[in-house]
């Protein structure tokens, strides 16, 4: 028998495959492509504690092995999203991990507040939000911010808190360190990395927000040498993601330290990827013999 199953503080997943969050909606979108029951868990898309319009278009734009986004978290507000979305999801033998979203820490907190009686089983605390009080810098690209808005969260929290990390810090093992010692429970990275592109025959941005975040093939070299870091110098576990979309992929990230992986950009160019990286990986683990994946987790040192 092979074992795909994975721990992530306590929550077992069937494998370690899940959707990176603001690329699989919130599971409704893709499930006549894929059959949700098949995943590790499904990460939804950004909620706030009210709905945001996002940022003007245009706000997305390809790059070479890869695409920019601006998109502004876009979402529908927690209201809705529990009226709507958990319900949806709760067909489903997949685990649930809420994506949250906010402006100030305030903002945080409600969202997690409010999630605490729903069924859903895990939260990833997207700190890319600018923190309106520190003049608009992300709180995941200021140590002190990460660990005191880790800690804050976590007195709200029922379920266990991933914080996911910006890959845009000059190092993000001090990042890592910073949510550990804020008591998060899991890390999740990378996050995208900034870019931008200009279109040269209407010589102006590709994208109305000028900048974007870049995510696809062209970051996995970045991601899993992150990863690798991080494994290195936290004891937490770990979902890597950035630029997967064969199991070849997730099994570096899985060899550099990844307890689980979540594939983001390929669901739009395979909306198939993730169920055809799942079975891909145990494919993997028939033809090398190995018959627990946490012989696998982290065997590159």
């Amino acid at each position: 028998m092979i074992r795909t199953g994975v721990n992530l503080a306590g929550v077992e997943l069937k494998n370690p495959v899940m959707t990176a969050s603001g690329t699989f909606g919130s599971g409704a979108e893709y499930s006549e492509f894929v059959d949700l029951n098949r995943l590790g868990g499904v990460v939804t898309k950004g909620v706030a504690n009210v709905p945001w319009p996002g940022n003007p278009t245009p706000r997305v734009t390809e790059t070479a092995s890869g695409m920019l986004n601006a998109i502004g978290l876009q979402n529908p507000g927690i209201d809705l999203f529990c009226k709507r979305d958990i319900p949806f999801l709760k067909q489903y033998d997949t685990k649930i991990i809420v994506n949250v979203c906010g402006k100030s820490t305030e903002d945080y907190c409600e969202v997690v507040e409010r999630l605490a009686d729903e069924p859903v089983d895990l939260l990833e605390i997207n700190v890319s939000c600018p923190n309106v009080k520190e003049g608009g810098i992300a709180f995941g690209q200021n140590p002190q911010a990460l660990e005191a808005i880790t800690k804050e969260v976590k007195k709200y929290a029922k379920q266990p808190i991933i914080m996911k990390l910006s890959p845009n810090v000059t190092d993000i093992t001090e990042m890592a360190k910073a949510a550990e010692s804020g008591g998060a429970d899991i890390l999740s990275l990378i996050n995208t990395i900034t870019g931008m592109k200009i279109d040269i025959y209407r010589r102006t941005f590709a994208l109305a927000n000028k900048t974007g975040g870049m995510s696809g093939p062209a970051v996995k070299p970045v991601a899993v040498r992150m990863v690798y870091q991080v494994a290195q110098a936290v004891s937490l576990p770990i979902i890597g993601m950035g630029g997967i979309a064969t199991a070849e992929d997730a099994l570096e990230f899985i060899m550099a330290g990844a307890t689980a992986v979540s594939v983001g950009t390929a669901n739009f160019f395979n909306p198939y990827a993730t169920v055809e990286i799942a079975e891909g990986i145990e494919e993997f683990m028939k033809q090398q013999k190995v018959e627990d994946i946490s012989q696998l987790i982290g065997i590159v040192k």
